[in-house]
């Protein structure tokens, strides 16, 4: 049959990477995958566990076929499975990649009892009222008073940033991390200039002058003009 490459091992600090072909048949690839293991590994010590990860290039991988080729690697009782990369994903997958890169925006009111709940980045021109919600997947930014609950990268985004005029909010949340605003009376709260919270490097939320954003997410736009 030829010296076949549809399979080829390489050795790292961690542990093994198997680069599978994305060209030829699953069946072939695996036939293969059975073999090279079999002879790479035979006299290895079966007490002794190695990491491997498993790469499969362009090819898209059912459920079942990830489960049959972590199935076969484990049979080789020295190797454990840490990952399966494929560069393809599902059209659901990728459905909701781009809605957690999408910004949505409204205009108006956060009342009282209300919950905005979005998969990306939000918008708010206006005020989110005492008891008003806003949940939102990437950063969250209003024009306007924040007096309710923000909720910033809450499905465990810990970059994501809450942006408010005037940022006097009953609770800030990002990610997992909570932030309880400290009181402060009114006349404190009309004077608070744009401002920004973020996780900082100790994982607490810090509010902070909305200057400093560029300096501690400089990836959060892509524009490359100004100063």
């Amino acid at each position: 049959m030829g010296n076949r490459q549809n399979v080829m091992i390489k050795g790292t600090k961690d542990g093994f990477i198997l680069k599978l072909n994305d060209q030829c048949s699953y069946d072939v690839l695996k036939e293969e995958l059975i073999e090279k293991l079999a002879v790479q590994y035979k006299a290895l010590d079966d007490d002794h566990l190695i990491s491997a990860q498993i790469e499969v290039g362009n090819r898209y991988l059912t459920n079942e076929q990830r489960h049959e080729l972590k199935e076969i690697v484990r049979s080789q009782k020295s190797l454990v499975v840490e990952e399966i990369l494929s560069n393809v994903i599902t059209v659901d997958a990728a459905d909701i990649l781009i809605r957690q890169h999408e910004m949505s925006s409204m205009a108006g009111i956060v009342r009282s009892g209300q919950v905005i709940e979005v998969d990306g980045d939000f918008l708010l021109i206006g005020d989110v009222n005492p008891g008003g919600t806003i949940m939102a997947g990437g950063n969250i930014y209003v024009i306007g008073k924040l007096q309710g609950i923000a909720h910033a990268g809450c499905y465990g985004n810990n970059e994501a940033v809450i942006v408010a005029s005037q940022m006097i909010p009953s609770q800030l949340r990002i990610a997992q991390h909570l932030n309880r605003a400290p009181d402060m009376d009114k006349n404190e709260q009309e004077t608070h200039e744009m401002e920004c919270a973020y996780i900082d490097e100790s994982e607490q939320i810090v509010v902070d002058r909305l200057q400093v954003l560029r300096h501690i997410r400089p990836n959060i736009t892509k524009y490359e003009g100004g100063r």
